[in-house]
């Protein structure tokens, strides 16, 4: 692109949809490429139009814009890297009309790296200047473990250059590839390194390798919880209250728990401070029928496996593997708009494969 630009558009979320989106967007079209071809004051004539109409969708939804070429202007849609917002932008993007004139994105594509260089304060990161090895464990053999080498890498600055190289990553990889296949980081000068260095433009090649070895071990592999046995915890919180926990004790000891890498959790606070940290009779059944809601969308034998729960300090914890990123942020979503005058429900996820998060339940 000749020109790039972005901003995050923030308002609070109000009733939309997609396709009220792209109608909206459609009488406006001609006016926005005008705007973009011409390069001059896109923020005031594009973005301050754009960005509230699809904070409508999602309050979270990050624009880049430019042109590809004298005839095409380019809209990219991205979370920013948020794992849990990916799906919004790749179900905006598909129902996208096709207008003339435009090429819309889902996420933040690939750049050549040749063209990639990213500059900050003193530092510049480039093909030159930047290598990875790759540490396999034999515990966890699965995962990919990278250390970024940066030939002008101080400790002193340690945050700023891993940051940077994120940012090298993501216009290197592409957005998709950055957040999803890397499972640790960490960088590193040359001082002290005995491994072999491998230029940093391999490391495409290198993750696409080491995905389809992944996928090809464990595609297809599903769990049936049906007979599977489970233990219940009980302890005292710091706060000495109640801990309540009841575990799928099977799945802890799965030896096929990387074929579900994606750990969910989500967190539905309630008022316990009259009960000891534990929900009242009314709100456990609620806090039950929401878990059943959410499992009978989430169902094992398709991939998504509720390993337990956790009862304390005026919260319910509930856990989930899953073996993609996507409808979990979906299904959830639609929980928490469904119950949100009830429960200020929140949820993250995140990338486990061998399900460390859990350990502490784990019985020798």
């Amino acid at each position: 692109m000749s020109f790039f630009d972005n901003i995050l558009g923030k308002k609070q979320p109000s009733v939309g949809s997609y396709s009220d989106f792209w109608n909206w967007f459609l009488k406006n079209e001609k006016e926005f490429f005008n705007v973009v071809q011409r390069g001059e004051n896109i923020p005031k004539g594009f973005f301050d139009k754009l960005g509230p109409k699809l904070a409508e969708i999602h309050p979270e939804i990050y624009f880049l814009a430019g042109m590809i070429d004298d005839q095409i202007a380019e809209l990219v849609l991205t979370p920013d890297g948020v794992i849990k917002n990916i799906y919004i932008i790749e179900e905006l993007v598909n129902a996208a009309p096709r207008i003339e004139g435009w090429k819309f994105t889902a996420l933040k594509p690939p750049v050549d790296i040749k063209n990639v260089v990213i500059e900050f304060e003193n530092f510049k990161l480039n093909a030159d200047n930047l290598k990875f090895y790759p540490t396999i464990n034999k515990d966890y053999p699965d995962e990919i473990d990278l250390t970024i080498v940066y030939d002008h890498f101080t400790e002193d600055k340690k945050q700023l250059i891993t940051n940077g190289v994120y940012i090298f990553l993501d216009n290197y990889l592409g957005e998709l590839q950055s957040v999803t296949l890397i499972d640790n980081m960490k960088m590193s000068g040359n001082d002290g390194i005995s491994e072999e260095l491998i230029p940093i433009e391999k490391l495409k090649d290198y993750l696409i390798w080491r995905e389809k070895e992944f996928v090809e071990k464990y595609e297809g592999i599903r769990h049936n919880t049906e007979d599977d046995n489970y233990s219940g915890f009980e302890g005292n919180t710091k706060e000495e209250g109640v801990l309540l926990a009841v575990v799928n004790t099977s799945l802890l000891t799965w030896d096929k728990k990387a074929s579900h890498p994606w750990v969910v959790i989500i967190t539905i606070p309630f008022d316990g401070s009259n009960t000891n940290g534990m929900p009242d009779e009314e709100t456990y059944k609620i806090l039950d029928e929401i878990e059943d809601e959410i499992s009978a969308d989430l169902k094992d034998l398709e991939g998504y496996l509720n390993i337990g729960r956790e009862t304390a300090n005026g919260k319910r914890e509930i856990f989930f593997a899953c073996k993609e990123f996507r409808k979990p942020p979906k299904v959830l979503d639609a929980i928490i708009k469904k119950y949100n005058h009830t429960f200020e429900i929140s949820y993250e996820i995140y990338k486990d494969k061998y399900w460390q998060s859990f350990r502490h339940y784990e019985q020798n």
